[in-house]
């Protein structure tokens, strides 16, 4: 069975961004702004698990979840079509979002996660309260 129940869902998600949404720019725009330098997309324990904004030197992986994807419990939505694909392919990535966190936070890392519906100001806010707070 095809993950597209039609071409117009095929070409929807496609065009899906994996990094640089929209969410993600304005917050890093904001802690840039705040003088704070991070990388981007970036493996803190290598592989293929990747955090959105990462501050190395103070172990600090942030992600920025979207509603769908990673199951928003106000946003998120259960596809009708094709939902024997998507309702176990979703509940995945929830279960590797949860084993993602654990496996850094074992690691000394601190693991922020925000959803792409929060405000980015109060996002970056949060995080860069984080980051100071660490530097002293």
């Amino acid at each position: 069975m095809s993950w597209a129940s039609t071409e117009g869902s095929r070409r929807s998600m496609r065009s899906n961004r994996r990094r640089d949404t929209k969410p993600e720019l304005a917050i890093r725009s904001l802690l840039h702004a705040a003088g704070l330098r991070y990388r981007v997309d970036f493996a803190p324990m290598g592989g293929r698990r990747r955090a959105d904004i990462v501050f190395t030197r103070w172990r600090v992986a942030v992600f920025v979840d979207g509603c769908f994807w990673h199951g928003c419990p106000l946003h998120a939505t259960h596809p009708k079509r094709n939902s024997d694909y998507w309702l176990p392919k979703l509940q995945r990535n929830i279960d590797r979002d949860r084993e993602t966190d654990e496996q850094l936070r074992s690691s000394g890392w601190i693991v922020v996660r925000c959803w792409e519906h929060e405000a980015p100001v109060e996002v970056a806010k949060r995080i860069e309260h984080l980051i100071r707070r660490l530097r002293t």
